[in-house]
């Protein structure tokens, strides 16, 4: 995926659900095409193919992804599923679907074999550091507590970021870095690209919006500057 980039999570708000799941999608699509920004959005797995089949400008992402092609995995979400619907990859380990390490190295694993990208989330520096060890495409460095806020960490704690920055850069300089938590504004994206960052993710703030539309193009415009 290319960068400076923002992704959206739907999470499992009604917002993001279905048809809203599609209008979403679309406002976002017309935005990265009118922009030339990179836009990323990330529906719940049963919207999964539709977002995809209506869009052609953004990348589309599942929200989590077990560590299986295949099989008898009641429940989960595989490997095979993803290729299915023809997305570009998947986010793993946000901080509300955390998984054991040993199972996110498996999946970065499965989906470098199946070409699909990976944005792994992580909640502080450290373990941003032994996320790296496993290579993914992405690590995006996102502190729980302020998830929804309303207060950027770009703002708010900077540190944060610059440490991950260091900590990410002793195991690898291909991993591209990301921030999240409380964006809003964008200043918010501003400040976190003059920090380093090469991109955002977004949930609530452009998800429960009155108007994602203008949410969405002010994230963009820092973006836009970058691309």
């Amino acid at each position: 995926m290319k960068t400076p980039i923002l992704i959206i999570n739907y999470k499992t708000y009604p917002q993001g659900l279905g048809r809203k799941a599609v209008e979403l999608a679309e406002i976002a699509d017309q935005v990265a095409k009118e922009r030339g920004v990179a836009i990323a959005v990330c529906p719940q797995a049963v919207d999964l193919r539709i977002v995809k089949e209506v869009t052609n400008s953004v990348y589309v992402l599942a929200q989590h992804t077990d560590p299986y092609i295949s099989g008898a995995h009641t429940g989960s979400i595989t490997i095979s599923a993803l290729l299915d619907c023809k997305v570009h990859g998947t986010l793993l380990n946000h901080s509300e679907k955390k998984i054991k390490l040993e199972e996110l190295a498996e999946v970065i694993r499965l989906c470098k074999e199946n070409g699909l990208v990976t944005v792994c989330c992580a909640s502080n520096p450290e373990e941003a550091r032994e996320v790296a060890k496993y290579s993914p495409d992405f690590i995006a460095i996102e502190p729980p507590e302020l998830i929804g806020t309303g207060i950027a960490v770009s703002q708010a704690k900077p540190e944060v970021l610059t440490q991950t920055i260091d900590e990410v850069r002793k195991i690898s300089q291909e991993i591209k870095l990301l921030c999240g938590a409380g964006i809003t504004k964008g200043e918010d994206v501003e400040r976190a690209l003059e920090v380093g960052m090469e991109g955002v993710l977004v949930a609530s703030g452009i998800v429960k919006a009155s108007d994602p539309r203008k949410v969405i193009e002010e994230l963009s415009i820092p973006l836009s500057r970058k691309s």
